[in-house]
């Protein structure tokens, strides 16, 4: 058998080696026949039997949630499933083109597929525009059960060694072989934000994305190595690498154990400098993933996965409930919420009609710009955030400030919410600390009005780095160029530490660099003393703080922060990292 290899996107680290079990991809087997007249009601039938059986499945999956064992997302996107599976357009409207063109069920159904589709891929929010697949995958589940195969499950005990090579993946498809214990997933589309991505990382098992013909190259049986730190995948691999990757997996799994040995240990350098190590969370459940990994905080909470993949909007109670439950399981250590960012890639459908759809979604209306676009929902939320005050210490960020006005407009926004709730006699924080998102470079060169006018900053590092670069961190054609060593990225962060540090106003970098092991050192020469990243992250980045000292790095960090040729720079990084 020929050896190789297929590079793709590693949304989730680790090694896995094991045999390859093919997923099917229904809508590229379906046949094209014409049936009799007198056929037609019962093909329909055949169809609608389909329906159900699906419809069934789904709420047996949501059911299964109930054990805990799920990330809290997956609920919300096997409503998502639900609610397609129940629109005419996809439950009715096959019916008529199998009665019209006497066709079988399967093809009437692609045919509808492609027409919703081809509909999605008009829709110029990137967001919506996403849930194409969506709609795929729901079509997908209904042709297996067409086509009598609705599960792609090998038999029980082999699991641990399967890896799961597939077109896409749903949600439901990973909840359902979430139960067996698989040891990888690989897929042809995807991205670090896709479903398959999330999940993936939500059940901590390597896997690489974006492969683009795996499921057409590899075959069912075929030996594997998912190598998801390094975002390669090796097919048929030799005895010397399999070998060789073998002793890594060992070597990565032995490390893992070490690292959990640091949970309680003080996050202190060499020479005595205390750093602060906060957890990023979308969701009230990562509390706990967050904890385990020794977290002392929460110095990013994405409230706007409060309003995605469900229907009708989050209330102010049900805000002030999910932050009042993260607000006392950290038990007195700092949770910084975020108000909502939404627009761009990560928009409600309900807010459809307020979001003003924008050629260019990044650079138009979102995080604070619709905040204060839309005042009803974004006093809402200060009010549901400011209730959560009195039951830990919370902090409210706002995203994506640009000018010292829309400082003053957030915050008169905040002293509205605060006058609402003693009106009402609500107790909560007067005092709440409130810091502001340092994510493009206008912010970094015009720091002044923060400084005076904030308590914090954080640094985002993923729009900072698109903003300054021009580069769309979600376009596949133009990834490659986004780059956070960048001399003219290292030099805006440097400027941000630097002008924060001086005015004696706490920073925090809360972007992906954060949990970045190359950048560790980098960040702490610069000057940065709080960290906050996924709470996988954490665990490594404390082992390469307890190794640095903060002093013997700055002579390098500042050669660094002077150099503009890549190869130099990489010279000076590796070293530094030695």
């Amino acid at each position: 058998m020929v050896s190789f290899a297929l590079h793709g996107i590693g949304v989730s680290g680790g090694i896995a080696i094991g045999r390859a079990q093919l997923v099917s991809h229904a809508t590229r087997e379906v046949a094209h026949y014409t049936i009799p007249l007198a056929q037609v009601p019962s093909e329909i039938e055949r169809f609608t039997t389909a329906i159900g059986e699906v419809k069934n499945e789904l709420e047996g999956l949501h059911a299964a949630l109930t054990s805990g064992d799920a990330p809290g997302e997956f609920g919300a996107f096997l409503d998502i499933h639900a609610m397609i599976l129940n629109d005419p357009t996809l439950s009715e409207a096959p019916k008529r083109i199998i009665a019209e063109q006497r066709c079988n069920a399967e093809w009437a159904l692609t045919l509808q597929m492609g027409v919703l589709v081809e509909q999605f891929d008009q829709i110029e929010d990137s967001y919506l525009r996403e849930r194409k697949a969506d709609v795929v995958q729901v079509g997908e589940r209904v042709l297996k059960r067409l086509m009598g195969r609705p599960g792609t499950i090998p038999p029980a005990g082999v699991e641990e060694q399967t890896i799961l090579v597939a077109h896409d993946l749903s949600p439901a498809d990973v909840i359902q072989f979430k139960q067996h214990h698989f040891a990888a997933f690989l897929t042809d589309l995807g991205g670090v934000t896709s479903h398959t991505a999330i999940v993936a990382r939500g059940l901590n098992v390597p896997a690489v994305v974006a492969t683009h013909n795996a499921r057409q190259l590899i075959r069912d049986g075929e030996m594997m190595i998912v190598d998801g730190s390094n975002h390669v995948v090796i097919v048929n691999p030799d005895r010397a690498v399999l070998a060789e990757y073998r002793l890594k997996q060992n070597e990565f799994d032995l490390a893992r154990q070490k690292l959990r040995r640091l949970r309680s240990k003080r996050a202190d350098t060499l020479d005595g400098v205390h750093i602060e190590l906060h957890a990023n969370i979308e969701l009230p459940e990562d509390i706990e993933h967050a904890l385990k990994n020794g977290a002392t905080g929460i110095g990013l909470f994405r409230s706007e996965f409060l309003f995605l993949n469900r229907t009708g909007l989050p209330s102010e109670d049900e805000q002030f409930e999910a932050f009042r439950k993260v607000a006392e399981g950290m038990q007195g250590m700092p949770v910084t919420i975020r108000t909502f960012d939404l627009g761009a890639d990560k928009q409600q459908a309900d807010l459809e009609g307020l979001a003003r759809v924008a050629p260019n979604p990044a650079l138009g209306l979102r995080a604070i710009r619709f905040c204060l676009a839309e005042p009803r929902l974004f006093l809402t939320q200060l009010r549901a955030i400011l209730r959560a005050t009195h039951y830990g210490n919370v902090r409210i960020l706002l995203p994506m400030l640009a000018s010292s006005s829309e400082i003053d407009q957030a915050l008169a926004m905040v002293a509205r919410a605060r006058e609402s709730l003693r009106e009402q006699n609500v107790p909560f924080n007067p005092d709440v600390q409130i810091g502001g998102m340092i994510e493009i470079p206008a912010a970094v060169l015009a720091m002044g009005a923060f400084l005076r006018k904030l308590d914090f900053l954080s640094i985002g590092t993923n729009d900072l780095i698109q903003y300054t670069l021009a580069v769309d961190r979600a376009d596949d054609a133009v990834s490659h160029l986004f780059d956070p060593m960048h001399p003219a990225v290292l030099r805006l962060i440097a400027l941000a530490i630097g002008t924060a540090s001086k005015a004696k106003v706490p920073i925090a970098v809360c972007g992906e660099m954060a949990g970045d092991l190359q950048s560790t050192r980098l960040l702490l020469g610069l000057g940065l003393r709080e960290f906050s990243m996924h709470p996988s992250h954490l665990l490594g980045v404390k082992q390469r703080v307890l190794q640095t000292d903060v002093t013997a790095t700055e002579p390098w960090v500042e050669r660094i922060r002077r150099a503009d040729e890549p190869d130099k720079l990489a010279m000076l990084l590796a070293r530094l990292n030695a």
